[in-house]
């Protein structure tokens, strides 16, 4: 009898043994024994958890306790690359500050590393979804790099080029696709019928915009801009916004986003010299709002 009872009991320890180990392969299951400094442990099961396939939330606490046990075991270079990939996924995550000083440490030097790259990225997939009219995505993705920009762990590259550059066009462009992403109001109804006697009210024509699809934009036949009188140690960005007439002259322009005082002028001077094939509208000439991005390279040396 007694063999009997041992072999049953050898049997459940063995099927139980399987399901208990299915049970501690979890993300909690490491952050309890990353509490308990059992590090070792801790990395064990989270290198068998696959980050692949996981909800975002999920994959960057792996990645997260995975940082940690690895700078509590002082593989600082693996931890590193495990906060470069939260950081990647979460620009605006930081560690709560019941975490060690070192912790909170590492993850300021990675993201003062890889910030500046991440938002240059950021600005350049917002830019895409500018110039493929895709507004709304573009709004968020500007707006996305002017709070990443506004991290005080980036606050010093973000005050210098080529992170200052952006932040200016990421501002203009975000206004420009905010307001181009912005549903055109209702027409009014009908005005009611005029007495005979009473003269036409003249209506200003309507300014198109690359929000308006079926319009096909003006193209350039002539838009030359000044030289950059004096050196130009970095390089330096604007943007004119111009309204374009309907025999392709330039009725109006500003800047949207400033160069220099001086440049400024001498760019809205030349602007009166630009001329378009006018925007067409079904075949008819119309007005148009154009953008147009000011680029000045550094002086060769």
């Amino acid at each position: 009898m007694s063999r009997t009872v041992f072999g049953v009991v050898t049997a459940l320890l063995l099927t139980a043994v399987p399901l208990r180990a299915n049970d501690q392969e979890t993300i909690a299951a490491a952050r309890d024994l990353y509490a308990s400094a059992a590090y070792e442990d801790a990395l064990a099961v989270l290198n068998k958890l696959p980050v692949n396939g996981r909800p975002a939330d999920e994959a960057n606490a792996i990645e997260q306790y995975r940082a940690f046990c690895l700078l509590a075991l002082g593989r600082t270079a693996e931890a590193e690359h495990a906060i470069e990939s939260v950081v990647a996924s979460e620009p605006t995550y930081r560690p709560n500050t019941d975490v060690s000083p070192r912790v909170r440490n590492a993850f300021t030097e990675v993201r003062r590393r890889v910030l500046p790259t991440i938002i240059q990225q950021k600005y350049a997939a917002a830019k895409s979804a500018f110039d493929r009219k895709e507004f709304a995505n573009a709004a968020l993705g500007f707006s996305q790099v002017l709070e990443t920009m506004a991290d005080p762990d980036v606050a010093t590259a973000a005050g210098q080029p080529p992170l200052s550059d952006l932040r200016l066009l990421a501002m203009g462009f975000r206004d420009l696709a905010s307001s181009a992403a912005t549903p055109a109001p209702a027409p009014p109804p009908p005005p009611a019928p005029a007495p005979v006697e009473a003269a036409p009210v003249a209506r200003a024509p309507k300014i198109y915009t690359n929000s308006d699809p079926e319009v096909i934009p003006p193209g350039v036949i002539r838009q030359d801009l000044p030289a950059y009188p004096g050196q130009v140690p970095m390089p330096r960005q604007g943007m004119i916004e111009v309204v374009i007439d309907e025999t392709g002259a330039v009725e109006a322009a500003l800047m949207r986003i400033t160069v220099s005082n001086v440049y400024d002028q001498l760019a809205l001077a030349a602007v009166r010299n630009w001329r378009f094939r006018p925007a067409m509208l079904n075949g008819t000439p119309v007005k148009f709002r154009k953008a147009v991005q000011v680029t000045i390279k550094p002086s060769n040396r």
